[in-house]
């Protein structure tokens, strides 16, 4: 007779699942934890776009797995999982290595969506992961080193127009920090910046139309035409093919083209195979096929296994698809698991919406605090990187990331002060929540006394 398996296994080190797993180190979990994912690095996603453009480095945002698990106990298994059977609780990986567990955590995570596009998945650049920003970047530099090396008129057109698909968060953040760094790096090469064009094609007729940052749509719309060259955004056209070297829309029952050498997909995002394929019938999953779970994040068929974060739907619950309700996921799972594991109860989970923050190109960003506060451009931008620094995954790497970032944008990097009143003090304060909102708040205050002598 097999001994039974206490363990708990926690498939992807996304932020529901490595956060999962930082809790549990944290709450001295009686039974061993293995995270797997098929990265040796974790991803900070709301950070990427600053990994991309060069504001912030991997070590900051995409540093390994093997440095934030570093004396938490918990075993990171770099692995492809295979498949996932529920009925034998056993997770295969391609390695031919298995794992048996008491618990199972799915943090998979979604993946990049292209519906019924043709040419989509083959030709257009997803942004997700560390390994599509290298990809996009090595791509976007050869585009701009041809385009300086050739006379051809059309030529060159097509290699200076980036194309983004999809007018949510991921393609206004993507749109506006194009138009500021391509500019920049085209001109380091002798080119001209009036050259680039930035075009954002959007299906319906508002952008951010029905995400959670649909409030900051009026500063979004407005922030974006400051960039450093001007972003093309048409609206109410439905991408229907994507070329090598054109993208094909329909707008008003018209097919039109844009000639272009880069397309980047930012149109949304489905479920991931491996959840698709659980044994889970159609009625215990959404209309995305996401398997339904208990406001406690346990399956309904299977309560031995929690899903949060893109890869589940709390019943009788509406929560987007953030990072904050990530990492707020995995925080619940591992206080639930650890109370089962003590023989006590669950409880349900509870996720605080804090509001919502959009990078708009460098040094810019939009942020909707709490419902309260709206802040736009370069206090925006303390606030975002400040708060997101805060909510890093442990407590050496968040200090790390912190000094660095505090050195380079608020001890080196030029502000106004006269731009910064009391009130944007009191919000970093308030949002900062730690050593990012104070030390920031100090500065800004000892910056506005400054100038307040010297007038």
């Amino acid at each position: 007779m097999n001994s039974p398996v206490y363990q708990t296994v926690i498939v992807g080190g996304g932020f529901t699942g490595l956060f999962t797993a930082l809790h549990l180190a944290h709450e001295h979990y009686p039974r061993s934890v293995i995270l797997i994912d098929k990265n040796k690095r974790f991803c900070f996603k709301p950070l990427l776009y600053e990994y991309f453009d060069g504001e912030m480095n991997s070590s900051q945002v995409v540093p390994h797995f093997s440095e934030l698990l570093k004396c938490s106990g918990v075993i990171f298994v770099q692995d492809i999982v295979q498949s996932i059977d529920l009925h034998q609780s056993e997770v295969e990986l391609a390695s031919g290595n298995s794992y048996k567990y008491s618990n199972l955590v799915l943090a998979l995570g979604s993946v990049t969506g292209y519906p019924h596009v043709e040419g989509a998945k083959e030709n257009a650049f997803p942004f997700w992961t560390q390994a599509d920003a290298i990809a996009l970047d090595r791509h976007l530099r050869d585009c701009l080193q041809k385009a300086i090396q050739t006379e051809d008129v059309e030529q060159r057109r097509k290699l200076l127009t980036v194309v983004i698909v999809g007018g949510g968060p991921s393609g206004v953040e993507m749109a506006a920090t194009l138009a500021d760094f391509l500019p920049h790096w085209y001109g380091v090469l002798g080119g001209s910046s009036a050259e680039i064009r930035v075009i954002l094609l959007n299906h319906g007729q508002k952008i951010l139309d029905g995400d959670i940052n649909d409030p900051l749509r009026p500063i979004a719309e407005t922030e974006l035409q400051k960039r450093t060259v001007e972003i093309g955004i048409i609206l109410e056209a439905e991408a229907t093919v994507v070329h090598p070297n054109a993208v094909e829309y329909k707008s008003h029952g018209e097919v039109r083209k844009l000639p272009t050498y880069t397309t980047i997909w930012t149109a949304g995002t489905s479920t991931h195979p491996l959840i698709q394929d659980l044994p889970i019938p159609q009625e215990h999953r959404d209309h995305h096929r996401r398997p339904l779970v208990t406001p406690t994040m346990q399956l309904l068929d299977f309560p031995e296994v929690f899903a949060g974060g893109d890869c589940a739907a709390v019943q009788n619950s509406s929560l987007p698809p953030t990072a904050q309700v990530a990492y707020q996921h995995g925080a619940n799972i591992a206080r639930n698991l650890t109370a089962l594991a003590l023989g006590k109860d669950p409880k349900p989970v509870k996720v605080d919406i804090r509001g919502t923050m959009l990078k708009l190109g460098l040094n810019d960003a939009a942020a909707n605090l709490f419902n309260i506060f709206e802040v736009a451009g370069e206090p925006a931008h303390l606030i975002r990187q400040g708060t997101y620094l805060t909510l890093l995954p442990t407590p050496i790497h968040n200090f790390k990331a912190t000094t660095e970032w505090l050195d380079e944008e608020i001890f080196h990097h030029h502000i106004n002060p006269r731009n910064l009143g009391q009130e944007l003090v009191h919000v970093m304060e308030l949002v900062g929540a730690g050593v990012v909102g104070v030390l920031v708040a100090r500065k800004l205050l000892r910056m506005l006394g400054n100038e307040g002598k010297r007038e």
